[in-house]
């Protein structure tokens, strides 16, 4: 698989973390692929051939061409049809809620067509991206249409924003009372904001930070044991770690790296 990633420009760097594509053959043998939750919530254009998604229940679906996928609070099983051609715009936590009305609750763990989200008014605009010949002319098509939606800067939800960060650069590691506390914030109103602005509550987010930063130490093999990553997580013990690990990705850790995850390990940041 080709995995490329791009900058959006300055005036979408509040709400899009990056832009990315995915390119590859068909396989005469195609597998399964594991995501798991990061936090981000992504736009996502099908120009290649669709991908199927495995639903709780073991039975199957085919995702719509054009989508958004919402907060993932589980483990999410895709597999390609035929050959793979993505293009995508990856939001930050907070960065979704300036440009729709639907409430993110409302798209936990869901494809959603993008004609839901937008109207009709963005028919034209999956045309001209799936016509597209560039993936930098995809960009700039997206570009456009994003920075169309924000009313203005104020409507990035600076309390949201500003537990984002917090969370982020703590890695995790950071309790609801403790942030609540530096944001100076009612616990309550801080957990409807995370709601409204986010589609998770403040726990999620930080447990799902955590995790992507074990993560990233898993594949980078800077670690000695379990034991040891557990202790660098600031989990309370090896059991607390797995038990979230298996929370968030359906398996233990080894299991979880003896699997295929071309697909997961593109997404998962290096250091």
């Amino acid at each position: 698989m080709d995995y490329k990633t791009y900058n959006p420009v300055s005036d979408l760097s509040a709400f899009v973390k990056c832009f990315w594509s995915l390119d590859g053959p068909a396989e005469n043998k195609p597998e399964k692929q594991r995501i798991v939750p990061d936090g981000c919530m992504e736009m996502i254009f099908h120009y290649g051939d669709l991908y199927k998604q495995y639903l709780e229940n073991g039975n199957a679906i085919i995702q719509p061409r054009c989508f958004v996928f919402g907060q993932i609070t589980q483990p999410l099983e895709i597999e390609p049809t035929g050959t793979t051609g993505i293009f995508a715009a990856r939001f930050h936590p907070d960065g979704l809620s300036p440009l729709i009305a639907l409430p993110l609750s409302k798209m936990e763990n869901r494809a959603v067509p993008l004609q839901e989200l937008f109207g009709e008014e963005v028919i034209h605009v999956e045309k001209k991206i799936l016509k597209a010949k560039k993936n930098e002319t995809r960009k700039q098509i997206i570009e456009t249409f994003l920075l169309n939606r924000l009313l203005s800067p104020e409507s990035i939800d600076r309390i949201a924003k500003e537990s984002v960060e917090i969370i982020t650069n703590l890695k995790g590691q950071v309790s609801v009372d403790e942030l609540s506390e530096q944001i100076k914030i009612n616990r309550r109103r801080l957990e409807r904001k995370f709601s409204s602005a986010i589609g998770l509550s403040p726990k999620q987010l930080s447990k799902i930070i955590r995790l992507q930063s074990t993560l990233k130490m898993l594949a980078n093999k800077r670690f000695t044991s379990l034991t040891s990553i557990a202790h660098e997580g600031d989990y309370y013990d090896q059991a607390h770690f797995i038990k979230d690990f298996k929370e968030f990705t359906g398996m233990s850790p080894k299991k979880f790296y003896a699997g295929s995850l071309k697909m997961s390990s593109l997404f998962i940041d290096s250091e």
